[in-house]
C-alpha cells in the first residue's frame, strides 16, 4: 500500500471520527438497505455495535503504517466473524456501504481520490478477513 492512500484515508477517518456516532448509524442503514437478509447477524443494541465498529475501523485505520502488527488482528477478526455467520459475499455489501457512508459523512472531501484510497485498503482489510475465515472454515471441516 503506497504512503499516499494510507496518509488519504487516516486523514479523512479523522473527519469521519468526528461524527461517529452519526457515521455508524449512516452505516446501518445503509447495510440493512443494501441486504435486510443481514439484520439477524447483528444481536444486541445497534448503537453499541456502531461505537464497537467505530473504534475498530479507527483502529485499523491507525495501524495502517504497521501492516505486520494490522494483519494478525484482522486474521483473528476474520476467524471471529465465522461464527457470526459472516460469509465471503457480505464482505462486498458491507465495502459499498462503508464507501456509501463515507461519501454521506464527509460530503465533498469524499474525492475520487479518497473513494479510491478507501476503497484500496477495505480491499486489504476484507480479503485479509476472508482468507483468514476461510482457513478456520478448513480446519473446522477436517
Amino acid at each position: 500500500m503506497k504512503q499516499e492512500t494510507i496518509a488519504l484515508v487516516q486523514e479523512s477517518w479523522q473527519d469521519v471520527s468526528l461524527i461517529s456516532a452519526t457515521a455508524a448509524a449512516l452505516f446501518y442503514k445503509n447495510l440493512f438497505l443494501a441486504d435486510p437478509s443481514l439484520r439477524p447477524l447483528f444481536s444486541g443494541d445497534i448503537a453499541t455495535q456502531g461505537l464497537r465498529l467505530m473504534q475498530m475501523i479507527g483502529a485499523a485505520v491507525n495501524k495502517l503504517d504497521d501492516l505486520p502488527a494490522l494483519v494478525p488482528i484482522l486474521e483473528s477478526l476474520g476467524k471471529r466473524h465465522v461464527g457470526y455467520g459472516v460469509e465471503d459475499r457480505h464482505y462486498e455489501t458491507v465495502g459499498a456501504a462503508l464507501l456509501a457512508t463515507l461519501r454521506q459523512g464527509l460530503g465533498e472531501e469524499f474525492t475520487p481520490a479518497v473513494n479510491a484510497a478507501w476503497a484500496e485498503v477495505y480491499d486489504v482489510i476484507a480479503n485479509t478477513m476472508k482468507s483468514a475465515a476461510n482457513q478456520q472454515q478448513a480446519v473446522e471441516a477436517s
